[in-house]
């Protein structure tokens, strides 16, 4: 790989969210080696434990206050948004405040410190756009990618991963990955679709947001084509 993008590719500086689990954990590892980003400013309520020369964090109490933090998130030409909820026990107006309206939240503040941002948020494959399906989180996912579409994004990506196949060595890989990582290649081979790595995801939003994409939304078998690109 060159050591510097290519004539057609921009140089990017990104703040991630969401680096402290286990898809953002891969996209933050994926940014630190690769030549095309630099810098890093990832945004959490804990540190992620890394130091690097191109890494900034961070850190809050309450993702939904970022007054004040408006001069250290200037300069920054992508977001890889990660930060997501679990779905276990929460009803739909949790979820939906911590899905919907936090990202909302966040990234009308980065739109407005960064004019010109390209935005790629972690979605999941099966969101529902319509926003009438009977699936909750497929609804409130559909109704935050339309939200999002309105803001003053230079270009918005979707990715929507099914089966993600964990990146070896880190450490923020859900358990159950690991009992059931044995089916990826079947499932690559079979349902070329529903299957990708982590290290494609991260690859692949940084490929996008250096030098485009010719689809918005991002499915497994378009993560893995990105990644490549």
């Amino acid at each position: 790989m060159s050591t510097r993008p290519t004539s057609t590719a921009q140089a990017i500086r990104v703040l991630i969210t969401g680096s402290t689990g286990m898809v953002g954990e891969g996209v933050l590892h994926e940014c630190l080696a690769h030549p095309y980003v630099e810098e890093v400013l990832v945004i959490n309520r804990r540190t992620c434990g890394i130091t690097h020369h191109k890494l900034t964090e961070i850190l809050l109490t309450d993702f939904f206050e970022l007054s004040g933090f408006e001069e250290q998130l200037r300069g920054y030409n992508a977001c890889f948004f990660c930060l997501g909820s679990t779905l276990a026990g929460v009803s739909e107006a949790a979820y939906t405040r911590l899905t919907h309206d936090l990202t909302l939240y966040m990234a009308r503040v980065f739109a407005e410190q960064n004019p010109g941002m390209v935005f790629c948020y972690v979605t999941a494959s099966g969101t529902d756009r319509t926003e009438q399906g009977r699936s909750m989180w497929a609804r409130v996912k559909g109704k935050t990618e339309n939200a999002l579409n309105k803001l003053p994004f230079a270009r918005t990506y979707f990715f929507r991963p099914a089966f993600i196949r964990p990146t070896p060595g880190l450490t923020r890989t859900h358990k159950y990955y690991y009992a059931i990582q044995w089916l990826y290649p079947l499932l690559r081979l079979l349902f070329p679709n529903y299957a990708v790595t982590l290290r494609e995801i991260g690859q692949a939003m940084i490929h996008v947001a250096s030098q485009g994409f010719d689809r918005e939304i991002l499915e497994s078998r378009d993560i893995a084509a990105a990644a490549r690109q």
